[in-house]
């Protein structure tokens, strides 16, 4: 199987022989932007940018030609947006999008045709902290460079999806390494206005003498195969702890 980048270059031609001109960017989004993927682990993310809307046939085409079963996907899973550039460049937190994928070989299929179909259950909050997080980055798969075309949220708009991501995740049984270590990001930005990988936020809040530390130094280690993870109840514990800074109370 091909690595990521191989992917990432195969997609974008993928990509192009189904849109064509109106393909106006390709982005790797997720922990290649922050530059934290990690085979075996890491999804690869992938943000695309049209110059206008796509219709239906073109997304279901799309779809067709980019699922795990047509075209392999090298990792857990692939998550791809679709965005017209202007929803990229609106710096609002709606979802926007054109298109949604997800599929993989370890990532349950599912394929969004429009905002409207997305179940409000399961987060709406992604898509305006993706486009956050692709407005800091200066790495382009295809076109001008991430930054020159997402704008960042409104730090309210910013507020409120974190808080709304943190209360999402403590409704999910999630890995407390995973628990701790979002939330520490998270937290970073929230603090910094600096978006940094779960891992590398931890490793932030660690030097600036966070406490208490030790729930986040056990995430982190155990992230780095250096220790034994957190528990549930105090990972649970520093999410509750973390959403009432930034919702300020």
């Amino acid at each position: 199987m091909i690595g990521p980048d191989a992917y990432l270059a195969a997609l974008v031609a993928r990509t192009q022989g189904i849109l064509g001109p109106n393909l106006f960017g390709a982005y790797a989004a997720g922990s290649i932007a922050l530059d934290a993927f990690q085979p075996g682990r890491s999804d690869i993310d992938v943000a695309l940018l049209t110059a206008e809307p796509l219709a239906e046939a073109e997304k279901r085409e799309l779809v067709a030609a980019l699922r795990h079963e047509a075209f392999a996907v090298p990792a857990r899973g692939l998550e791809l947006v679709v965005y017209t550039r202007a929803a990229a460049g609106s710096g609002t937190p709606d979802p926007a999008f054109e298109v949604e994928l997800n599929t993989g070989p370890r990532m349950p299929f599912r394929a969004t045709y429009r905002p409207a179909d997305r179940p409000a259950a399961d987060g709406l909050f992604w898509y305006g902290l993706d486009r956050s997080i692709l407005s800091a980055s200066h790495g382009a798969l295809l076109g001008p460079p991430a930054s020159d075309v997402f704008a960042d949220l409104m730090a309210e708009d910013l507020r409120i999806l974190l808080v709304e991501a943190l209360t999402w995740w403590l409704r999910q049984p999630a890995d407390p390494v995973d628990a701790v270590l979002g939330a520490c990001r998270s937290l970073v930005r929230f603090r910094s206005s600096e978006w940094l990988s779960k891992v590398a936020a931890g490793q932030r809040l660690l030097g600036s003498g966070y406490e208490p530390a030790a729930v986040v130094e056990a995430a982190v280690a155990a992230r780095l195969g250096l220790g034994t993870r957190p528990s549930d109840e105090a990972a649970r514990a520093f999410q509750h702890a973390v959403r009432a800074e930034i919702r300020g109370r």
